[in-house]
């Protein structure tokens, strides 16, 4: 861990704020996950976001866009995130999207095959084409235009924009957590 989590009395009154309202969104949109250290600092990619607040606080806007303007379902968002964060090992994200993935009702078999970076059985189409189109992205491709048209009858075009930016997304958290080293709370907080 190159970043410690940062405890909110050290903060700063504008990143006091932004660390704040972060807390209070992953406390409820995310309660199964731990996000907080026994000081409440907040711990995984917000770390190093409040750190470099020019660079984090607009990351954060943007990734809390993918959230409030979310249409695609919780299952099929998950199964890009898992394969973005199987794709990177990064820690911190699989460790909470497993759980979030769960808790949306992905099988455990599903789970811990994205975890490891491969293709699970079972999955519906709209979650198979969601994994089909983040492995495709995050191993450097293009996308061919006969998965783009499949993914498009199934998600719609808007979905699958949506799709493209929540993979961008947690490629970006997924290269912060790598870059700092931010473990898992598991992992020797």
């Amino acid at each position: 861990m190159r970043i410690k989590p940062l405890p909110p009395d050290t903060l700063s009154p504008e990143v006091r704020y932004v660390h704040d309202e972060i807390a209070g969104l992953v406390g409820r949109s995310q309660s199964q996950v731990t996000m907080l250290n026994a000081e409440g600092a907040l711990l995984g990619p917000f770390a190093p976001m409040l750190q470099y607040p020019q660079f984090g606080i607009p990351a954060l806007s943007f990734l809390r866009t993918l959230d409030t303007q979310a249409t695609l379902a919780k299952t099929v968002r998950e199964v890009a995130i898992l394969t973005v964060g199987g794709f990177f090992g990064a820690r911190f994200e699989l460790y909470a999207h497993e759980i979030m993935a769960a808790a949306f009702g992905l099988s455990s078999a599903s789970i811990a095959t994205l975890a490891a970076g491969r293709h699970p059985h079972g999955l519906n189409a709209e979650e198979d084409i969601a994994h089909v189109i983040a492995a495709t992205l995050v191993s450097g491709h293009i996308l061919p235009d006969s998965t783009y048209k499949y993914a498009v009858q199934l998600l719609g075009q808007d979905g699958v924009a949506e799709l493209f930016f929540l993979i961008s997304g947690y490629s970006l958290i997924a290269v912060i957590l790598n870059g700092f080293d931010m473990p898992a709370p598991t992992q020797n907080f």
